[in-house]
């Protein structure tokens, strides 16, 4: 484990929520509290010394409540006071509202408190692609604004490959869900980035944000800067880069020594895979991607596809290299079930065996897994993987994490707000144990 090197810093700063609220709020009531003393002592002075008359008097005894004691006088006032207060508040939430948010938006309260949890110092990377990576990053995105998603661009199925084989184009798909995961903007703007043409048309099977995207790197000049430019438009909260620059075909060695060329087929064997390579087998990688891992604080690997969306970004050289030399803790967050085609029958273990053994070295600290298995009491063929995790052939064993981390919709998914508050548990222990090393 690397924990003692944890930036402590920076992690703790992030997780004590609410401080610059509450200090606020006090110095408001503060404030409130001393303009009211100064209001009471005019009144007393006032009611001290000014000659009345006496028709008037009378009523001003009763107005001030004077036929009560002291003490209940004084409680009623504050009773009185304080539900003014909150009924001022609940108002002012409302009419602000109204003003800066369409219907249906959460309290104001909760848009604060997300924005201002969202303005962490922690620098997380995460490195994958498809829905898993996605899922990933609309639950990260409620935390830190940090968040720098490194993606495969060995995706060749669907429209991204008739894209990229008919413009010779990077494959946008992997990367227009991350934009949409991450984007700050209208939710009709984010449905329109996911609409998909139906088909019987020239269009038929395409996203508009493929297009989107296409259209921007032919204005922009290149795919790194229509990734940026859309995630202006977008709002997107963090940086999406990918892995490699380079065009790569993702290819699959099977057990029965056959080869499956191209990442839409790797799948579709009818023998286990028995490893994934690319070609070229040595592409440079994005220079923003290296730097990423370098300087981040904690790195994610998955979820998602162990062989067609992890493991692509694994086999560029120097992503391997960054993942070895960099000081961040790094963890694999393994796939709640397995996948038919890639991973059928995977263990726990397997999984990170299959990491270690392509990457030739053991760079995982931390595997986040699914400890919630009663799905299985309903349906007892989900392929759901077990959180139990022994020494791998070579007696590599990182630390295991386990949560429940399955989506209540469908269960063989992650949910993004429980996997999220996960990694947030670990990085205050991360924290925490980086803080006890120092001393």
């Amino acid at each position: 484990m690397r924990l003692p090197d944890w930036p402590k810093s920076r992690s703790l700063k992030w997780l004590m929520p609410g401080m610059q609220v509450k200090r606020w709020l006090a110095l408001l009531l503060a404030g409130i509290t001393a303009m009211a003393l100064g209001i009471a002592y005019s009144l007393i002075d006032a009611y001290r010394d000014s000659a009345l008359p006496g028709d008037i008097q009378p009523l001003l005894y009763v107005a001030t409540l004077q036929f009560l004691p002291q003490a209940v006088r004084a409680i009623l006032f504050l009773v009185i006071g304080l539900g003014m207060a909150l009924g001022g508040l609940y108002g002012l939430n409302r009419s602000l509202l109204t003003a800066v948010a369409p219907e249906g938006s959460p309290a104001l309260v909760d848009i604060v408190d997300r924005r201002r949890r969202r303005r962490s110092d922690a620098k997380i990377v995460a490195i994958g692609g498809g829905t898993g990576l996605s899922t990933l990053l609309r639950g990260l995105k409620q935390h830190t604004d940090q968040i720098t998603a490194i993606v495969t661009v060995a995706d060749d199925g669907g429209s991204s490959g008739r894209l990229r084989q008919s413009l010779g184009v990077h494959p946008p798909g992997d990367f227009r869900q991350c934009i949409a995961a991450l984007a700050n903007t209208e939710p009709l703007m984010q449905r329109l980035f996911e609409y998909r043409f139906g088909d019987g048309t020239e269009l038929g099977g395409h996203a508009f944000g493929n297009l989107f995207i296409v259209a921007m790197t032919g204005i922009t000049g290149s795919f790194e800067s229509a990734l940026r430019a859309s995630s202006r438009v977008l709002a997107v909260r963090g940086r999406i880069v990918p892995s490699t620059l380079t065009h790569v075909t993702l290819f699959a060695e099977l057990a029965d020594d056959r080869v499956m060329a191209g990442e839409s087929r790797v799948p579709h064997g009818e023998a286990p895979i028995r490893r994934v390579f690319l070609e070229p087998d040595a592409p440079a990688a994005y220079p923003e991607a290296v730097a990423a891992i370098l300087d981040a604080d904690l790195i994610i690997l998955g979820p998602g596809s162990l062989y067609t969306s992890v493991l692509p970004n694994l086999l560029v050289p120097d992503i391997a290299a960054a993942l070895e030399a960099t000081r961040a803790p790094v963890v694999y967050v393994a796939n709640v079930a397995t996948q038919p085609g890639e991973t059928d029958g995977y263990s726990l273990e397997d999984h990170v065996e299959a990491l270690r053994r392509h990457l030739g070295r053991p760079v995982i600290d931390i595997v986040l897994a699914n400890d919630n298995l009663a799905p299985l009491a309903r349906n007892p063929n989900l392929p759901l993987v077990p959180p139990v995790l022994g020494a791998s052939r070579n007696g590599y064993v990182p630390d295991l994490m386990r949560a429940d981390l399955i989506s209540d919709a469908q269960p063989t998914r992650h949910d993004p707000d429980r996997l999220a508050a996960a990694i947030a548990r670990l990085l205050r222990d991360a924290g925490r144990r980086g803080g006890d090393s120092a001393a």
